[in-house]
């Protein structure tokens, strides 16, 4: 007759190894927590090593409330308040990690994303964390005494005073992601905002997308807009999201920065708004150019878009480009400036998890204190990162969420514990 393992005991247990489950522990372990850190993937922290094209875009430098998708669009303030990008900026720096901002507040290593994978890991382990992986957990339950939580897990059965759910969300399935944090929220009594696919690609049925095939690959700015679907409070329905970002045209639909954002914000039979000339009043411009310009209206159009694009627009539109300035009617300029100032279309779903960065939706921020990140039905039990229902722009502040509502559920765990500053050797940076 086989032995069983013995029980394990932790002062608490994070399941999920991601950034919000690395730096929970290295907060708790430092200030002086027992941390048992577990995760099921083979690979330590995949996706931060695939984030930002390989060099991590870890925070941002201008994150805030406003950033933020939630049906409670005030949730995040207080994590967001109390450890800012300031605060993880200095930390980035104590490790020498050389860093440089590429648009819009956005920070990137300079080197690779491993970096900030090893300075989790060095940060846990001056916490003294231990970690188990890979190793699945099987349930998470309240102790049959009523007091601290028993994790059941395949190297044993852990007993721990708290149980931290950092599991993420649902993009990007083959490197390991879960749904493990919602169905466990969901089954301890946690309502869930309906997940979906955010700053993702968007996708047009094929027949409705034709005659824009030819113009894959182009690239431009562009402002975008859609309708708030006007739910949770702060949120009125009528209001735009719109942003001012780079537009790619892709074989199935559209994608490129300006889209990603917008993805976050659309629902499902909304139209989106794209106004792909938004520093040109077009109509002046083309009414001027009647008056000055002997060229065609194709190479006109062209000098502003690009050749292609211009004879793929003249085309769907039914009008010739071939057309001298002079001979082309005010009413078609006018035409041809609305619609590409204003052009609304309806895009029939996103590119979905496998192309999402981000999960929009999860656990109901209406169970959880905005304070603590702790569930108002379990005591002991906390959900931090991206498996809560917040969800950042793109640029750097989905990472700061997980960065913000780490700390902010460690602090709550340990509240008289000081941080301790473990020294780190000082290293170049720029």
């Amino acid at each position: 007759m086989g032995s069983t393992a013995p029980t394990a005991h932790f002062d608490v247990a994070i399941i999920g190894a991601g950034a919000a489950g690395l730096f929970c522990a290295a907060q708790a372990g430092q200030r002086g927590l027992r941390v048992l850190l577990i995760d099921h993937a083979n690979k330590l922290a995949e996706k931060i090593r695939i984030s930002g094209g390989g060099r991590c875009n870890f925070t941002n430098r201008e994150a805030g409330p406003a950033n933020f998708l939630s049906d409670n669009p005030h949730f995040c303030r207080s994590a967001l308040s109390r450890y800012t990008a300031a605060d993880f900026i200095a930390l980035v720096r104590r490790h020498g990690i050389a860093f440089h901002e590429k648009h819009k507040g956005q920070l990137f290593c300079d080197d690779s994303a491993e970096q900030i994978i090893r300075m989790l890991v060095a940060e846990c382990e001056a916490g003294q964390v231990t970690r188990w992986q890979p190793c699945r957990v099987s349930d998470v339950s309240p102790n049959a005494e009523g007091c601290g939580w028993s994790v059941r897990t395949e190297r044993g059965e852990v007993n721990c005073a708290n149980v931290v759910i950092a599991t993420g969300g649902l993009p990007v399935p083959k490197i390991g992601a879960s749904d493990f944090g919602l169905r466990l929220a969901e089954c301890l009594g946690h309502r869930i905002v309906a997940p979906r696919a955010a700053l993702v690609p968007l996708s047009f049925a094929p027949t409705d997308w034709a005659p824009f095939v030819p113009m894959a690959g182009i690239a431009m700015p562009v402002a975008i807009s859609t309708e708030s679907p006007g739910k949770g409070k702060g949120s009125r329905k009528g209001q735009r999201a719109e942003f001012l970002e780079d537009l790619l045209f892709t074989h199935r639909g559209l994608s490129g920065p300006a889209v990603l954002q917008i993805s976050s914000h659309w629902r499902a039979g909304q139209a989106i708004h794209l106004n792909l000339l938004p520093q040109l009043d077009l109509v002046a411009v083309l009414l001027q150019a009647k008056q000055n310009s002997r060229r065609q209206l194709g190479n006109e159009l062209g000098a502003l878009l690009t050749q292609r694009l211009a004879e793929a627009w003249l085309q769907m539109l039914a009008i010739d480009g071939s057309q001298t300035m002079p001979q082309v009617p005010d009413a078609t300029l006018r035409q041809l400036a609305a619609s590409l100032q204003d052009w609304m279309l309806t895009p029939s779903g996103t590119e979905g998890w496998n192309k999402a960065e981000v999960m929009a939706g999860g656990v109901d921020t209406r169970d959880l204190s905005s304070q603590t990140l702790e569930s108002k039905l379990c005591p002991g039990l906390y959900f931090i990162g991206e498996v809560v229902d917040v969800t950042g722009w793109l640029g750097g502040y989905n990472f700061q969420w997980a960065w913000s509502s780490a700390a902010a559920c460690a602090q709550a765990m340990a509240p008289s514990s000081p941080l301790s500053v473990t020294p780190v050797a000082p290293k170049l940076t720029r």
